[in-house]
């Protein structure tokens, strides 16, 4: 749902992709006003899932020229992007690979820094994804030579206006199609079953974790789970089948210990890994998915005020903040903790929301790097059966640390007041 309105016309002389008289207007944006140009090309955001794949056939089936762009966010290897890639060009249609990975660690790496969470701890790993998406590839089909883009986000879901508002922000010149707002799309897949049917047909090559009956959401800092039967609140979770990790009772029978060290506020290395973001999360993602932790199961709320269960899978974010809260704990005193917290709530919500890039999220993330940018420390943990438990830890800090029994058990340290 776009967030701005649209005057620009694209003219047509032989499809209304979307048209004021076939869309209603929404409470965000308005009217949008799209029409396809045999000359004008449509930038089409290609995840390899159901609902993407259906949006290209669509606009292949209307004649309308599309150019695909697939960014590799570490969903999955690139030998299935570039079986995607192939089998969309069998359309006639460009497709571009390209490699957003540096740009979706930074955004996780953002994420663990500033606690940015949602209801019931959720990582906001979709939320991030739509930004880094929009911030890279919005301004690439511009210089592309797109004058719209499409998405194949379900209509009048918390994607959709995450597309439109940052499109508003990053590419306000672009204009933005909606196809499952659009009766005319509507009409030709009413439902998942037939998109399936036709993505066979044409034999386009689809993501395993989509499929007429369930979608998954994945990039690096974790993945979306979505079905009928998970949207039932009676539903046990272990009806979930993980993309990368294991239940507890699956994961080894020994502890692995994991050490990680935080420079400057933020991961500078997971055994090893150095201080890439793309190479720490591997790292992370890695030893959580396989001991164990990485669930997130909640009701949570949604951008228009509704609520829906949300399964979410994050292990390598899940491993790194049971490090980096007992970091935060130990440097940060009181008032500067529980103003860290409401900060990262006011964060958590704008990640969710799609408003990463409004002055108030500035502002919060300004005022987090204050309070955390000298934090220096090292973690070890050890992970096992779905914990991972502190077993030592190193950290220079400036909070004084108050004992007891150091003081034979029956007074408290003393310390100066401050």
């Amino acid at each position: 749902m776009s967030c701005r309105p649209t005057t620009g016309r694209l003219e047509s002389e032989k499809v209304d992709v979307l048209s004021a008289e076939s869309r209603p207007s929404t409470s965000i944006s308005g009217e949008l006003v799209v029409q396809a140009n045999k000359n004008e090309v449509i930038g089409v955001f290609q995840s390899g899932g159901l609902s993407a794949l259906a949006v290209g056939v669509w606009l292949h089936e209307l004649s309308t020229p599309a150019r695909h762009y697939i960014a590799d966010i570490g969903q999955s290897d690139r030998t299935k992007m570039d079986a995607v890639a192939s089998s969309l060009r069998t359309f006639g249609d460009e497709v571009t690979i390209v490699d957003l990975r540096s740009a979706m660690a930074a955004t996780a790496s953002d994420l663990l820094r500033y606690r940015a969470r949602h209801d019931g701890g959720y990582w906001n790993t979709t939320g991030a994804a739509r930004f880094v998406l929009v911030s890279e590839l919005a301004p690439l089909m511009m210089a592309d030579g797109c004058h719209a883009f499409a998405h194949g986000c379900v209509g009048g879901g918390n994607d959709q206006r995450r597309f439109a508002r940052y499109a508003a922000q990053v590419a306000p010149e672009l204009s933005v199609i909606e196809p499952w707002t659009n009766p005319q799309a509507l009409d030709r897949f009413p439902d998942r079953e037939r998109m399936l049917q036709a993505v066979v047909e044409y034999g386009l090559h689809l993501d395993r974790g989509s499929n007429a009956e369930r979608s998954t959401d994945a990039n690096l800092a974790g993945s979306s789970h979505e079905s009928a039967e998970l949207e039932d609140l009676e539903t046990p979770v272990t009806r979930l089948d993980p993309r990368w990790s294991k239940w507890p009772e699956q994961t080894p029978a020994q502890p692995q210990t994991v050490q990680v060290t935080f420079r400057d506020g933020r991961v500078a290395d997971i055994d090893g890994s150095g201080p890439d973001p793309v190479e720490w999360m591997a790292r992370a993602n890695e030893v959580g998915a396989r001991h164990g932790i990485w669930l997130r199961d909640v009701v949570e709320r949604r951008i228009i005020g509704t609520v829906c269960r949300g399964i979410y899978e994050a292990p390598g974010l899940e491993l790194l903040d049971r490090a980096w809260s007992r970091i935060l704990q130990a440097s940060l005193d009181a008032t500067g903790r529980e103003l860290y917290d409401r900060l990262a709530a006011v964060l958590g919500a704008a990640m969710y929301e799609a408003r990463w890039l409004d002055p108030a999220a500035h502002a919060a993330r300004d005022a987090i790097d204050r309070l955390v940018g000298d934090i220096n420390g090292t973690v070890t943990l050890s992970v096992h059966r779905g914990i991972a438990q502190v077993e030592q830890m190193q950290v220079a800090s400036g909070v004084v640390q108050q004992t007891r029994f150091g003081s034979g058990g029956n007074r408290w340290s003393k310390v100066t007041a401050v």
